[in-house]
């Protein structure tokens, strides 16, 4: 008999496809920061990727040893050695170098902290069940942006020329050219979100001409949105987050086309960081959905399980093993077989 204190094995927290997904973007990400430091013209102090990478690890870490505790099971980054430790810290790698990347709060490391801490906690906090597993539903990053924007009115995102302030001529389509190409083979062959790039992407288009023609609104100017370096990689590694948009067709179709439509409403409403807005209300919206699904699920089961006690309550009543019922006199003749007697109806 096993001692009910012994904490049981880790499940793995991806699956190796993801791992793989996971890599290649926290890769692809620690390039672009280096290369924006170094050439493109990033305006944050260059400590401060550091400060946010020490802030997530920390987080992630902690938070995973005081789940593991109250799961009773063993943390997840431990029995693969430094290589399980780096794959466990891929998710927050990547959401820790991206609210750095995108925020700007002047000389303010203590801002970038708070919202570091926030989008990593976000996936221990703001859960819902998927599948019979707790997984998160708001995109880490983007919430930790969207709280620290909401909180602090004073700060702002990154300026979008920071992404290719030092440089000119052709290195500027060069630029978004490697991270379209870069994130189309990256949710093609990994993340498998083409169809939430494609949704989004088309509503997009259409909400800023429709803007135009109901409001008179530059439709040119709506559209050119869509060629800064900004929206390329809000596009290819923002929205597309596999950990919290849905994997199925029309699903995904359903969210792209989600986000882009209240972008446009936003806009009517002239509320600045309509990206950043849109995706946390959808991302809610389908938390909920979520949730509300599940209680559905749930209640539909115990209507089941109900109904199934009360027809075998009703046929043990009946005769089948419960309280006998009365027989007319014919129906109790009986037959002797051995030393057995058999009623016969």
């Amino acid at each position: 008999m096993t001692d009910k204190t012994t904490s049981t094995a880790a499940p793995p927290r991806h699956d190796p496809k993801v791992i793989v997904a996971l890599r290649n973007f926290a890769i692809s990400i620690t390039v672009f920061n280096i290369l924006g430091y170094a050439l493109l013209g990033f305006e944050q102090p260059w400590i401060w990727p550091f400060i946010a990478l020490a802030t997530g690890y920390t987080v992630e870490i902690g938070l995973e040893m005081l789940g593991a505790r109250v799961e009773n099971r063993a943390p997840r980054f431990l029995g693969n050695g430094m290589r399980g430790m780096v794959e466990f810290l891929y998710p927050a790698h990547i959401t820790s170098l991206a609210v750095n990347m995108l925020i700007y709060v002047n000389d303010r490391a203590w801002v970038l902290i708070f919202g570091v801490v926030v989008a990593v906690a976000t996936k221990w906090v703001l859960r819902a069940p998927v599948r019979g597993k707790m997984r998160h539903f708001m995109n880490p990053s983007n919430w930790g942006i969207t709280v620290l924007l909401l909180l602090f009115p004073w700060m702002s995102i990154a300026p979008p020329y920071h992404f290719s302030e030092n440089v000119d001529g052709w290195i500027d389509w060069l630029i978004p050219a490697i991270i379209v190409a870069a994130g189309t083979m990256l949710n093609g062959k990994l993340t498998g979100r083409l169809w939430l790039i494609g949704a989004w992407l088309v509503t997009f288009a259409l909400q800023a001409i429709i803007r135009g023609i109901i409001f008179d609104v530059s439709i040119p100017g709506g559209l050119a949105t869509m060629t800064g370096i900004a929206f390329v990689l809000f596009t290819n590694y923002m929205v597309t987050d596999p950990g919290t948009s849905p994997s199925k067709p029309g699903s995904q179709i359903a969210f792209g086309a989600g986000v882009a439509l209240i972008y446009g409403f936003l806009m009517m409403a002239h509320v600045a960081y309509g990206l950043f807005l849109a995706t946390a209300i959808v991302c809610l919206i389908r938390g909920l959905f979520l949730w509300s699904l599940h209680f559905a699920n749930k209640a539909r089961d115990e209507r089941e399980a109900a109904q199934r006690a009360e027809e075998a309550a009703a046929s043990s009543s009946n005769g089948d093993g419960g309280t006998p019922v009365a027989l007319e006199p014919a129906q109790q003749a009986t037959a002797r077989d051995g030393n057995k007697i058999v009623r016969t109806p």
